[in-house]
């Protein structure tokens, strides 16, 4: 729990917050409620599919999202990387969420 008490906060560097969290468990998390979503629409079960679908995977983006940029805010590199980490990653989750 430290850990992600850690990761919201922006206490981690920028890279693990934006590889490990942002992309690989953003992919991840979205894949896997998307998987559940389909499943559960084709069991007929349109309201649980909504919730499966929506209630991990929105609240996974935010905490990523929110991660990255405070992150960001604390690298000492090139602050364009960070920059860069931030669109990328708000583009990715909107389009993650909204899909």
């Amino acid at each position: 729990m430290n850990r992600l008490f850690r990761l919201w906060r922006g206490e981690l560097p920028l890279v693990n917050a934006f590889w490990n969290w942002a992309v690989i468990g953003g992919f991840a998390v979205n894949a896997a409620t998307s998987i559940l979503f389909l499943l559960l629409v084709m069991a007929d079960r349109p309201l649980a599919a909504i919730i499966a679908g929506y209630a991990f995977s929105l609240p996974y983006n935010l905490l990523a999202t929110v991660a990255v940029w405070r992150s960001a805010a604390h690298y000492d590199g090139d602050p364009r990387w960070a920059g860069i980490a931030r669109i990328v990653t708000v583009a990715m989750m909107a389009l993650l969420s909204l899909t």
